[in-house]
């Protein structure tokens, strides 16, 4: 995923931002993340059932797992940053700062961030979708 960040990145030549290398290590762990959740699930929902389930299994758990766990970092990276104005640990306002902060982060990735997996990432989602098709007969 750090690989089809770079390369939107370099199609919208923006690759010498400051924010680069976090951005890399973002979206690499993300995938990662995301691909260690995913391949359990899809082992379950997928076991003995035909090649079309199997890469339909593939397909969504990937995406949202990848999806998922790269907003969760985003979100937790937000959360650090505004960490700084929020009302003490534990408290009902901090609770209320936390969930809509995090909730605002994890909606401006989905509007901003996703964008970066488009078409490199969707065409690594099939290939590597059809890959565990196939290999998980």
């Amino acid at each position: 995923m750090a690989a089809v960040l770079g390369l939107s990145l370099y199609g919208m030549e923006r690759l010498d931002s400051g924010h680069t290398p976090a951005l890399f290590g973002l979206y690499f762990s993300g995938g990662a993340i995301g691909w260690l959740l995913a391949l359990p699930i899809i082992g379950f929902f997928s076991f003995r059932r035909r090649p079309e389930t199997r890469f339909a299994a593939a397909f969504l758990f990937l995406s949202c797992g990848t999806l998922g766990a790269t907003a969760l970092l985003f979100a937790l990276q937000y959360r650090m940053f505004y960490a700084q104005w929020h009302a003490p640990f534990g408290t009902v306002i901090w609770t209320f700062q936390f969930a809509f902060t995090s909730a605002s982060a994890v909606y401006q990735f989905t509007a901003l961030g996703s964008r970066h997996y488009f078409p490199f990432g969707v065409a690594l989602l099939v290939a590597a979708s059809l890959w565990l098709a196939r290999r998980n007969r």
